[in-house]
C-alpha cells in the first residue's frame, strides 16, 4: 500500500507519519529532508527544488513498493498534480493508495507549533506563518477519499485512527486506477 500524508507545514503530518512508520512498519519518505539535501548539494534555491524533491521521493517510494513493501509519503500534497503523482505510482505497482490529510483546527496552536519547531534538518529553513497562509490559499480541493485527522487530538489517538483507516482501506480498496 502507498500511504500519502498531506497537510500544511506544522499541521502535524510528520508526527503521525513517523508513528505509523513505527507501528506498521513502513518506511517514511519525507520531502523536506530531500529538498534540504538538494540545496546542500549546491542546487540553487531558485531552481524548482520542491518539484525535484517530490520526484526523488517518488523514486525512493517506487523502489520500496517494488520490494513488495508499503511506503509512507510525508509531503504537503496541496495540489492535484502531486496527488495524481501518487495515484499513478500506486497504479504502476498495482497497490492501493490511501490519503491521510492532517489539519490543525486551532490556528493559534498551529502558528505556535510552526514558530517553535526545529526538526534538525540540516540546511532546511522552516517556513514562515505568512508562507503557510499563502499555501493555505493555494490548497486545491480534494477529489480523493481520505481520512482527515485533527492534530489537536493527541498523537496516539490519531495514529490509532490512521491504523484503523488503513486496515479498512487495505481490505476494501482495489489498487489505484
Amino acid at each position: 500500500m502507498l500511504i500519502v500524508m498531506a497537510g500544511l507545514p506544522a499541521a502535524g503530518k510528520s508526527s503521525i507519519a513517523e508513528g505509523l512508520g513505527r507501528v506498521l512498519p513502513a518506511p517514511v519518505v519525507a520531502v523536506d529532508p530531500v529538498e534540504a539535501a538538494i540545496w546542500r548539494a549546491g542546487v540553487d534555491r531558485g531552481q524548482p527544488t520542491g518539484l525535484a524533491a517530490y520526484l526523488v521521493a517518488e523514486a525512493v517510494a517506487d523502489g520500496v513498493l517494488a520490494l513488495g513493501q508499503s511506503a509512507i509519503i510525508d509531503a504537503v500534497n496541496a495540489v492535484e498534480a502531486a496527488r495524481r503523482q501518487w495515484r499513478a505510482l500506486a497504479e504502476r505497482h498495482q497497490v492501493s493508495v490511501a490519503f491521510i490529510e492532517v489539519v490543525c483546527s486551532d490556528s493559534r496552536a498551529h502558528r505556535e507549533r510552526l514558530e517553535r519547531r526545529s526538526r534538525g534538518i540540516v540546511g532546511f529553513v522552516e517556513p514562515t506563518w505568512e508562507s503557510v497562509q499563502q499555501r493555505r490559499a493555494e490548497y486545491q480541493p480534494w477529489t480523493d477519499d481520505r481520512l482527515v485527522l485533527d492534530s489537536i487530538t493527541d498523537l496516539a489517538t490519531n495514529v490509532t485512527k490512521a491504523r484503523e483507516y488503513l486496515a479498512i482501506a487495505s481490505q476494501s480498496s482495489r489498487p489505484a486506477s
